[in-house]
C-alpha cells in the first residue's frame, strides 16, 4: 500500500520548464535587432551600401544563439561535470583548458583594433571574441569548483583555492581587456559569496580586488586617462562619444523623439549600434522607453533568481547565481558608462548591443539556466 503511494506521488511530480523566462529573452533579442537597425541603418548605408548589413549579420548570429539556446535548454546541466566516455575528463575541465589556449592565442595572434587585442580573425566568419566564451567557463567551473567542497568556502583560504583556479583566465584577460576582467571577477566572486555561510571575509577581498584593479588601472597610461576624460567630458577630446550620447539622452525627453528619428546618430556617436545603444534609446523612445527596458531586465534577472534559489542542486543554483550576477553586471556597467556615472569602458548591453560573440554567448547562458530550470520538480 505504501508503494503504490509513493508511486502514485512519483507520477505526480512533473518537470517545469520557465516559459516566462523564455518569452522575457525572445522579446529581448527582438527588441535588440529593432534598435540595432534603427541605429546602424544610417552608417550601414553610408559605409556598405546597404541598410541592413549590420541587422542581418546579428539577425543570423541571434538566430543560431536562440537554436542552441533551445538545445541546451532540453540538456541536463549537469552534463558539464559528468566524465566524456573517451577522454575521462568532464566537459567543465575541457572548456576551461580550451578558453585558456584561445586567450593566450589572442595575445599572441589577434589582430590589434582600437589599441588592444581582444578577437581572433576567423575569416569570413568574421571576428571571435574568446573572453565572451570565458564568460561561461568562469561560471560553470567556478559553480564546479565550490560545489565538490562548499564548506570549505566558510573560511577565507577555502575561497583563495577557487580564485587560484580562475587566475589564470582572469589574468590572460585583464592583460588587454580590463572590463570584461572585471566581469569575470563579479562572477566568480558572486558565486561564492552565495555559497558562501560567512560573509565578513569578503569585505577584506573586495579590498584587495579593488587594490589590485587599481593598479591595473593608474599604472596603465590609456586606463588612467580614462578617469581623466571621465572627470573632464566636456573639456577632454577623447569624451566626444559619452558627451554626444549624453546630449541624446538628454534631447530624447520623457518619451523621445520616436523610433528611428536620432539624430546623435547620424555620425555624432561612433558606431552607435555597440557600447552606446542606450543612449539612442534614450533619444528615440525617452526616458519612458528606458525605464521600459530596465524594468525588463529587473523581470529577467528575478526570474533567474526564482530559478536560482528552487534549483534541484547546489550545482545548478550556483550556475544561475554566475548568469544573474554576469547579466546584473553588465547592465549596471553599460548604463552607467553612457550616463557618465563611472568612466568609459567596452561592455555592451546584453541581448541590444550589436555582436555576434556576445549575443550568441548570452544566449547559451539562458540555455543552461533554462536546463535548471527543466529539472525543478513541482507537482
Amino acid at each position: 500500500m505504501a508503494r503504490t503511494v509513493a508511486e502514485a506521488n512519483k507520477r505526480k511530480m512533473h518537470s517545469y520548464y520557465d516559459y516566462s523566462l523564455l518569452f522575457l529573452i525572445l522579446f529581448l533579442v527582438c527588441f535588440g535587432l529593432v534598435m540595432i537597425y534603427s541605429t546602424s541603418s544610417y552608417n550601414a548605408q553610408r559605409i556598405n551600401g546597404d541598410a541592413t548589413y549590420y541587422l542581418q549579420r546579428q539577425a543570423l548570429f541571434a538566430g543560431v544563439g536562440i537554436l542552441i539556446m533551445l538545445f541546451v535548454s532540453k540538456i541536463d546541466y549537469r552534463i558539464f561535470i559528468k566524465n566524456l566516455p573517451i577522454i575521462r575528463l568532464k566537459p567543465v575541465t575541457v572548456l576551461y583548458f580550451i578558453c585558456i589556449i584561445l586567450q593566450v592565442a589572442v595575445l599572441l595572434f589577434g589582430p590589434t583594433i582600437n589599441g588592444a587585442k581582444r578577437w581572433l580573425d576567423l575569416g569570413p566568419l568574421g571576428r571571435f571574441q574568446p573572453s565572451e566564451l570565458t564568460k561561461i567557463a568562469v561560471i560553470v567551473f567556478t559553480a564546479y569548483i565550490v560545489n565538490l567542497a562548499p564548506k570549505k568556502l566558510d573560511k577565507f583560504t577555502g575561497f583563495i583555492r577557487v580564485v587560484i583556479f580562475i587566475a589564470p583566465l582572469l589574468g590572460l584577460i585583464i592583460i588587454e581587456n580590463f572590463s570584461t576582467a572585471l566581469i569575470v571577477g563579479i562572477i566568480m566572486v558572486a558565486i561564492c559569496f552565495v555559497a558562501s555561510r560567512k560573509k565578513l571575509y569578503f569585505i577584506v577581498s573586495g579590498l584587495l580586488f579593488g587594490a589590485i584593479g587599481s593598479i591595473f588601472v593608474f599604472f596603465v597610461s590609456y586606463r588612467s586617462e580614462r578617469i581623466k576624460v571621465w572627470m573632464n567630458v566636456e573639456t577632454e577630446p577623447k569624451g566626444y562619444q559619452i558627451l554626444q550620447g549624453l546630449y541624446a539622452i538628454a534631447s530624447g525627453g520623457i518619451f523621445g523623439k520616436g523610433l528611428g528619428q536620432s539624430m546623435q546618430k547620424l555620425g555624432f556617436i561612433p558606431e552607435s549600434h555597440n557600447d552606446m545603444i542606450f543612449s539612442v534609446i534614450c533619444e528615440e523612445l525617452g526616458l519612458f522607453g528606458a525605464f521600459c527596458l530596465i524594468l525588463l531586465f529587473i523581470l529577467l534577472i528575478w526570474r533567474i533568481f526564482i530559478i536560482a534559489i528552487n534549483a534541484a542542486d547546489l550545482y545548478g543554483g550556483l550556475i544561475a547565481t554566475g548568469v544573474l550576477a554576469h547579466i546584473a553586471a553588465q547592465v549596471l556597467i553599460n548604463i552607467a558608462v553612457v550616463t557618465n556615472s563611472i568612466p568609459s569602458t567596452g561592455i555592451p548591453l546584453p541581448f541590444i548591443s550589436y555582436g555576434g560573440s556576445s549575443v550568441m554567448v548570452i544566449l547559451f547562458e539562458m540555455g543552461i539556466v533554462l536546463s535548471v530550470s527543466n529539472q525543478i520538480k513541482r507537482e
